[in-house]
């Protein structure tokens, strides 16, 4: 059987077991009890969980994550091992997305040196979560992108960095001639739960599937064995992650719209 028809596989027993996945899942029920709208219960008018683990898009993912290959993290699972275990049990992993008992794995820290001389952290998902999260993003992407700023270029298909350098270069043809440079030191890592939640509210509407990104937030990191809960950020290393980030910056980009200054991001 190929991975393709196992995933679209009728569902066997619903859920699975999920206990022992990490320290992080009490914080998780934590979250959810404090943002109720959150909670289980219809999944809105967008039906997004439904077109994320449809056949096509399931199959859309699992091809984009095997070709960006990647190592063994939390669960020790290869790709190739990964693709046996969803053989044997996607049905059950299905159930429990559809009936809101999946726990995704913590995140195995990685820290990549950088040009000036600081790291930067990143947070590895297992393959299986890496897989679930391109399958969002496939969904999210094409009903969020098009509403995020015209001057946004960051993480953003079909836009590059070359793009954002021959409008600032189009700015100073029009005779602009003050420059300001801004970044956000350690954005990816300080971002606040609660606010990115509540922004991301505003554009879907599916519970189920706010629910499961919550989870994916609080998942935990693991770092030398040990599982430390994670209250704030989206580490870089997950597909979903420049998705959600961009769902916060895009509130500045249209302030900056709105104070009339001329800008790339």
């Amino acid at each position: 059987m190929s991975l393709g028809r196992a995933v679209h596989q009728k569902l066997g027993s619903a859920g699975r077991e999920v206990g022992g996945q990490g320290e992080a899942a009490p914080e998780a029920e934590r979250d959810e009890a404090r943002t109720a709208r959150y909670e289980t219960g219809s999944l809105g008018r967008d039906d997004l969980l439904g077109q994320v683990l449809a056949k096509a898009n399931m199959e859309a993912a699992w091809k984009r994550v095997k070709s960006n290959r990647g190592s063994a993290w939390v669960d020790g699972l290869s790709i190739a091992e990964t693709a046996d275990d969803l053989r044997a049990h996607w049905p059950r992993i299905r159930g429990s997305l559809l009936d809101g008992s999946y726990r995704p794995l913590p995140v195995h820290r990685v820290q990549i040196p950088k040009p000036d001389g600081g790291v930067r952290e990143l947070g590895i998902p297992t393959v299986t979560d890496r897989l679930i999260q391109q399958a969002l993003l496939q969904i999210l992407q094409r009903k969020i992108d098009p509403t995020f700023s015209e001057h946004s270029y960051g993480f953003r298909p079909g836009r590059r960095a070359h793009d954002a350098v021959l409008d600032a270069q189009r700015y100073v043809q029009e005779g602009y001639r003050v420059v300001v440079d801004v970044d956000l030191k350690k954005f990816f890592d300080r971002v606040n739960h609660d606010i990115l939640m509540e922004r991301l509210a505003r554009r879907i509407d599916d519970k189920a599937v706010l629910r499961l990104i919550r989870r994916y937030l609080v998942a935990g990191i693991m770092d030398g064995g040990v599982v430390m809960e994670r209250f704030e950020g989206t580490p870089q290393g997950g597909p979903l992650s420049p998705l959600l980030v961009n769902v916060l910056l895009d509130e500045v980009d249209r302030e900056l719209e709105r104070r009339g200054h001329r800008f790339v991001r």
